[in-house]
């Protein structure tokens, strides 16, 4: 089973850019896509190729945040959203059940444009963390694949003696993770086929040459419950074409 998580700033712009004819030849049984930034309206065929199944959930406000999620197979059940305002409005929690599997495509929340965009970011993690708990409680197989928008590590990006002062490096930022793949008892799936080491990103800043000279962030993740980990058999991060700001993480499970 391959999935594929992706950061697309915007779904019109990256289909554009090929990224539905790399999709198709990728391999993926599952695909789960970030930032849409579409409405309703404005999804044509386009934007829903043969042979896939498609799952939207967009943003009430217009040109903005959004998830959705591409399968090969139908899914059994399909929810959108968290039960709060801030996840719900923005289209930023969608899952697709496969059997006793759970897919998710998640976009958390920036916090680099300003404080009050960091305190809504902690708000939604504040959020998140009792229902990840909970799933883990009730034994939930689930892959949460998504732009976190928190390296966790040093290794997880370039210049990070500079960055622990900014939003997606903050010490409270790190330690919720550090939480999540502790205590609450969630994998880091690409970490976990990385060598401890080894500096893999996923998305790169459109300031200087940050994609040319590979100045960038891993941010992006697939995270499991821990039934996964021994299932897990290969990650890359697709280069070789550029759809957006971030790469397509690419995760092969053992079935």
């Amino acid at each position: 089973m391959r999935i594929i998580s992706v950061n697309v700033n915007g779904l019109r712009s990256a289909s554009s850019k090929g990224f539905f004819e790399w999709l198709d030849q990728s391999g993926a049984d599952i695909a789960c896509l970030q930032e849409t930034r579409i409405l309703p309206h404005q999804i044509s065929a386009d934007h829903q190729p043969h042979g896939w199944f498609c799952e939207f959930f967009p943003a009430e406000r217009p040109g903005y945040a959004g998830t959705a999620i591409y399968s090969r197979q139908k899914p059994d059940a399909v929810s959108r959203g968290l039960g709060f305002p801030l996840c719900d409005t923005e289209g930023r929690w969608i899952e697709a059940q496969f059997g006793d599997l759970t897919v998710v495509s998640l976009y958390l929340p920036s916090g680099s444009a300003s404080d009050e965009a960091q305190a809504r970011k902690d708000i939604f993690l504040g959020e998140l963390m009792p229902r990840m708990r909970q799933w883990r409680a009730e034994n939930r197989s689930l892959v949460v694949c998504g732009d976190w928008n928190i390296a966790h590590k040093a290794v997880d990006l370039k210049n990070w003696r500079g960055n622990q002062k900014n939003s997606g490096f903050l010490p409270h930022e790190r330690a919720w993770l550090d939480t999540l793949f502790g205590e609450a008892g969630y994998v880091d799936a690409h970490r976990t086929l990385l060598q401890p080491d080894q500096a893999e990103y996923t998305w790169w800043s459109n300031r200087g040459r940050a994609w040319d000279n590979n100045v960038g962030w891993r941010i992006d993740y697939q995270v499991t419950s821990p039934d996964l980990a021994p299932r897990l058999k290969a990650a890359s991060v697709y280069r070789d074409q550029r759809f957006s700001d971030h790469a397509p993480l690419i995760i092969d499970y053992q079935d």
